[in-house]
C-alpha cells in the first residue's frame, strides 16, 4: 500500500512539472493521463523552464533521497541527455536536519557507550545536514597533557536504510516496466541506471567504509603541501557513525573570501589540476564528488595554498588497463594523433575489434580539431573526452561507469580551476604531470619491482607448468580441446536462441492446427458446428492466429 501511495505521489509531481513526456510510449503514460484531471497545472514560471530544470525541481520536491538519486544520475553522461545531466549537477543537499537527540541515541547505540563517556562535548545542533547524514561538532576527551581534540561526528539519518530500500525497489519496478515496453530502452538502459544508484547508495550508507576511504586518501597525501585529508578517529567510528578530525577552511568557489584571506588563486588553480591527475594516474584513488562544498582551501597558507578534502563517500578507481589507455589517450590528444586515439579505443576493449580504424580516426578528428582553433587556455580536456565518448557510442562504445565518473570529476575540477584562475592553461599544467607519472609508472625500475613482487607467485606455480603444457598439447593432438567463453553477449545469444525456439514451436503448432483444420474439412465437409461455425473453421482460425503471433517480433 505504501508503495502504491508513493508511486501516486511521484505521478502527481511528474504531472505538476510537466514531465510525463519522459514516460511516453510506456504503460505508465495511460495512468498519468487518468491522473491529469486531478492534478493542478504547473505555474507559468515552471512551465516556461527547460525539462532539465523542471526535473531538478521535481526531485527536490520529492525529497532528499530523490535529490541523491539526481546527484548520482548527474555522473552518468553516457546514459542521459546532456541537458538533463547539466541541470541535475546543480542539485544541492539543502535538507532540514533531524532531531539532535536522535543523533545522540544513534551514536550511543553504534559505539556502545554514553555520549558523555565518548566525547568531552557533543553539540546537539548539527553543523550541516544532507540527504543521508548530518554532522555534529564534538570534542574528544584529552589524552595525557594534550589539549582536547576537536572533531566532527557524522551520523546517518534514522530509518534512512529502509526509506532508501523502498525507493530503490520502486525505481527497480519502474525500470523493469520501461525496459520491457519503451522502444528506446536499449539506449536508456533503465535497469543499469537503477543498479548504479543502488550500488552508490549502499556505499554511502556504510560510514565505516567512508572512514576507510579517508584513511587511504590521507596516507597518499600525508605531509603534502597540496592537499590535506582529515584523520578518521577509528575508536569512535562504526557503520552508522563516523568521527573525523575537525578542519576549517573556505569553500573553493568563494572567490571573495579567498581574496580577503590573501590566497594566491593562480597557484591554487594549478595545484587543483595537478592533484587530480596525480590521484587518477599515480594513486588510482580519486575523490569523485569534488564539488566546491567538498573541496575547501586552507586559509592559513597564503603563498603556498593547499586544498582540504571532505566527504569521502564516493571515490573512484580504474583498472590498470583503463589507467594506461586513458593516459595514452590524453597524450595522443595532446599530440593531435587521432589515429592513435582510434587505435587505443579498440585496443582497450572499449569498442569491438570489427570497427574500422579509419572511420573512428575521422570521427576523433572531427571532435578534436575545432578545439585546437581556440587558445589553449580555453580548451577543456574533460569536455573533449566527453565528446569523444559520446561520438564513439555510435560505434558500439562500451565504457565502465568509473570512466564516466572520472570524466565528470575532471569537468568539475577544471571548472573550479577556471573559477580560481580564468586564464589557467589546463593542458600546460596537466601535460608535464601526466608525462612524469607515465615515465615513473612504466619505467624499467617500476617493471622490475613489479616482477620481484610477483616472483614468489611465479615460483610457486612453476612446477605445474610442464604438466599443464603436456595436458594442453595432448588435447590438441586428440582433438579434445575445449573453448570456454563467458560474456554478456553469450548470455544474450542463449536467450535469443531460446526465444526463437519457443517461437518456432509455436509456429509449428499453429501450422499443425491449420493442417488439422484442412483434414477435418476434407473428411467431414467442415465437421460439426459450434455457435454456427464449423469446427474446422475454429481450428483454422486458432492455428492461423497462433502462427501469426509466433511470427511477430517481440522485445526481450
Amino acid at each position: 500500500m505504501n508503495t502504491v501511495l508513493r508511486a501516486a505521489r511521484i505521478g502527481r509531481v511528474l504531472l505538476r512539472y510537466r514531465l510525463d513526456d519522459l514516460l511516453d510510449q510506456t504503460p505508465a503514460e495511460r495512468w498519468l493521463k487518468l491522473m491529469r484531471p486531478f492534478v493542478p497545472r504547473a505555474q507559468a514560471a515552471i512551465a516556461a523552464q527547460s525539462r532539465g530544470a523542471r526535473l531538478r525541481l521535481a526531485l527536490q520536491e520529492l525529497g532528499p533521497i530523490f535529490v541523491k538519486f539526481g546527484q548520482i544520475l548527474s555522473t552518468r553522461r553516457d546514459l542521459l541527455p546532456p541537458d538533463l545531466v547539466d541541470e541535475l549537477s546543480l542539485l544541492q543537499d539543502q535538507v532540514a536536519p533531524f532531531d539532535g537527540d536522535a543523533a545522540r541515541a544513534i551514536v550511543e547505540s553504534e559505539l556502545g557507550a554514553p555520549v558523555a563517556t565518548l566525547y568531552a562535548a557533543f553539540e546537539t545542533a548539527p553543523l550541516a545536514s544532507a540527504s543521508i547524514a548530518q554532522v555534529h561538532a564534538a570534542t574528544l576527551h584529552p589524552v595525557g597533557d594534550a589539549p582536547p581534540r576537536e572533531v566532527v561526528v557524522k551520523v546517518l539519518r534514522p530509518g534512512i536504510e529502509k526509506q532508501i530500500a523502498g525507493d530503490v525497489a520502486l525505481l527497480g519496478s519502474l525500470a523493469a516496466l520501461v525496459d520491457r515496453t519503451h522502444p528506446n530502452a536499449d539506449k536508456i538502459r533503465p535497469r543499469e541506471i537503477v543498479a548504479e544508484i543502488e550500488n552508490t547508495l549502499a556505499a554511502e550508507l556504510d560510514l565505516q567504509r567512508e572512514g576507510a576511504n579517508a584513511s587511504v586518501l590521507r596516507r597518499h597525501w600525508l605531509d603534502s603541501a597540496d592537499l590535506y585529508v582529515p584523520e578518521p578517529i577509528w575508536t569512535h567510528t562504526a557503520q552508522r557513525v563516523l568521527t573525523l578530525e575537525r578542519v576549517r577552511g573556505i569553500n573553493s568557489d568563494d572567490i571573495a573570501a579567498l581574496d580577503a584571506a590573501g590566497i594566491d588563486r593562480r597557484a591554487l588553480a594549478a595545484k587543483g589540476v595537478r592533484v587530480f591527475y596525480t590521484q587518477v594516474f599515480r594513486d588510482n584513488f580519486f575523490h569523485a564528488d569534488a564539488h566546491a562544498g567538498n573541496i575547501w582551501v586552507d586559509p592559513e597558507r597564503r603563498d603556498n595554498p593547499r586544498f582540504i578534502a571532505l566527504d569521502f563517500g564516493i571515490m573512484g578507481q580504474l583498472s590498470s588497463e583503463d589507467q594506461y589507455y586513458l593516459a595514452e589517450n590524453f597524450m595522443a590528444i595532446f599530440n593531435k594523433d587521432y589515429r592513435r586515439v582510434a587505435e587505443l579505443h579498440v585496443q582497450a576493449g572499449w569498442m569491438p575489434a570489427h570497427i574500422r580504424i579509419d572511420e573512428l580516426e575521422a570521427a576523433a578528428r572531427a571532435v578534436c580539431e575545432p578545439y585546437f582553433t581556440r587558445p589553449l587556455s580555453e580548451i577543456s580536456l574533460g569536455e573533449v573526452l566527453g565528446k569523444l565518448f559520446r561520438t564513439a557510442q555510435r560505434y558500439e562504445l562500451t565504457l565502465q561507469p568509473q570512466l564516466i565518473l572520472m570524466q565528470k570529476t575532471l569537468l568539475t575540477i577544471e571548472g573550479i580551476g577556471r573559477l580560481l584562475d580564468p586564464k589557467i592553461d589546463i593542458w600546460a599544467v596537466a601535460r608535464p604531470v601526466l608525462e612524469r607519472i607515465l615515465v615513473e609508472r612504466y619505467s624499467p625500475q617500476r617493471l622490475a619491482a613489479e616482477f620481484r613482487k610477483r616472483m614468489p607467485e611465479m615460483v610457486t606455480r612453476a612446477p605445474e607448468v610442464p604438466r599443464l603444457l603436456h595436458a594442453w598439447l595432448q588435447q590438441q593432438v586428440e582433438g579434445r580441446h575445449e573453448l570456454r567463453m563467458r560474456s554478456r553477449d553469450i548470455v544474450e545469444i542463449t536467450q535469443t536462441l531460446k526465444t526463437m525456439q519457443r517461437r518456432i514451436v509455436a509456429a509449428i503448432l499453429g501450422v499443425g492446427l491449420l493442417i488439422a483444420a484442412a483434414v477435418l474439412y476434407a473428411l467431414e465437409a467442415g465437421g460439426p458446428a459450434f455457435l454456427g461455425v464449423p469446427l474446422s473453421s475454429w481450428v483454422a482460425g486458432v492455428g492461423g492466429l497462433w502462427a501469426i503471433l509466433a511470427a511477430l517480433p517481440r522485445r526481450g
